[in-house]
């Protein structure tokens, strides 16, 4: 009886969570002037839409969004390819070595991710500009590749792999670089694939750095070409859902078909 209950509480819990995104994906297949004709009384009209237009989306690739939708990808790629060199390197130097000080530089690392990236933004965009960074897709890529988390995930996982195979690829003449390259990373794929959905979303749902650094037409990011859409005595809601639609789909996606590594590697780092 508690079991079905709490399957019950779960479920309606669950049905609440996804009203709200319900109405948001019906909105975007109707014409701005109806979003909120079917609010006040609440309705299964509320919900559904028996007539549903594209017109929305096919507005989207008019306006400015497309585009950063693009640029948002881009700079999500090239986050998670260059942050996960740069990341499993340095969880390989946390793991694999002895040296004076590896307990206070991983203390900084967990440290790093404990502050939120927002609170540094101003100063650090003050420095981007005086390296004349601003407007370019290298200033907006740069600050997500050192993400404390994901070197704290990887280091972790790393801890656990055997000293016995570090110790035979070093007998059979593996350098350090070598024992990374050989063992270490096709031994942590579902870590290497965790870390990497970290890197993304930190650098998909950024809003704040993309908007102090990318603010021309060429480098503007989704999120702020969303907020963009809204303008100061109008807004056009139909549009505005359909954007946060799409901006919603794809990492749903990436996350779909990588949870399972995620979830593995998450559940990996108290091992050791």
């Amino acid at each position: 009886m508690k079991r079905a209950s709490l399957s019950v509480l779960g479920g309606v819990v669950g049905i609440l969570f996804f009203l709200p995104l319900l109405w948001v994906v019906t909105n975007s297949l109707r014409p701005g002037s109806e979003t909120f004709a079917h609010l006040n009384p609440l309705s299964w009209q509320t919900f559904f839409e028996l007539r549903p237009t594209l017109t929305n989306y096919s507005a989207l690739l008019g306006s400015e969004i497309g585009r950063a939708t693009l640029n948002s990808i881009l700079v999500s790629a090239l986050t998670v390819a260059i942050g996960l060199v740069v990341c499993a390197t340095a969880a390989f130097g946390l793991a694999a070595f002895e040296f004076r000080g590896r307990g206070l530089v991983f203390g900084i690392v967990v440290l790093s991710f404990l502050v939120p990236f927002d609170a540094i933004a101003i100063p650090l965009s003050t420095m981007f500009r005086d390296w004349h960074l601003t407007n370019t897709f290298t200033g907006l890529v740069l600050p997500g590749i050192g993400n404390g988390m994901a070197i704290f995930l990887l280091r972790q996982f790393f801890l656990g792999v055997p000293v016995e195979l570090v110790e035979a690829g070093r007998l059979d003449g593996l350098g350090w670089f070598g024992v990374f390259r050989w063992i270490y990373l096709p031994l942590s794929k579902p870590a290497l694939i965790g870390a990497g959905l970290m890197l993304f979303l930190f650098q998909w749902q950024a809003y704040v750095w993309p908007l102090l650094i990318g603010t021309d037409a060429k480098h503007i990011l989704g999120p702020v070409a969303l907020s963009n859409l809204q303008g100061q005595n109008f807004a056009d809601y139909g549009l505005v859902f359909a954007g946060a639609v799409v901006l919603t789909v794809i990492p749903l996606v990436v996350i779909a078909g990588f949870q399972r590594y995620f979830v593995q590697s998450v559940s990996s780092t108290g091992l050791k």
